[in-house]
């Protein structure tokens, strides 16, 4: 069984076990699974518990790094915003997916708005930014910056 397989067979056992939408994901390094997650949104009341951000919260406890340039992952789905940023983040370099998000949208999961605001298209914000006391934020950062012995990521 191929790995879009095993990401399909995710997405149908969240879907029998009314964990969220119908969504899966596997992550795989050097040919091999490292980690599989379906949608738990609903079950665990959590709005990021996407497929694709389950399954790379599993691969990083497993290779116990947060680094995972050598895999790819595997999702049901083109990632929405959210999850397209945790790929990044976590540097992966190749991502396979099965429907659209034009084909998610048809079944009742739209992320266009986030899109559009994103490409600025949309002036409507779901949430309202406020700049709100930026010295005093400031000074975290200020002390990672001096700081020798960080890890950058």
């Amino acid at each position: 069984m191929g790995f879009m397989e095993k990401a399909v067979q995710e997405a149908f056992l969240g879907l029998r076990k009314g964990h969220g939408g119908p969504f899966g994901a596997v992550i795989v390094r050097n040919n091999r699974l490292i980690a599989r997650a379906h949608n738990q949104v609903l079950s665990l009341k959590d709005p990021t518990a996407h497929a694709e951000v389950q399954a790379i919260r599993l691969a990083c406890r497993k290779l116990g790094r947060f680094d995972l340039s050598d895999c790819e992952i595997y999702s049901t789905c083109e990632p929405c915003p959210m999850c397209f940023a945790a790929i990044h983040w976590a540097k992966m370099k190749r991502l396979y997916y099965g429907c659209t998000r034009q084909d998610a949208e048809k079944i009742g999961f739209s992320d266009k708005f986030i899109y559009d605001v994103i490409q600025g298209r949309s002036k409507k914000h779901q949430v309202t930014l406020i700049p709100f006391s930026r010295k005093a934020c400031l000074e975290p950062f200020k002390k990672w910056l001096n700081t020798l012995d960080k890890q950058q990521y």
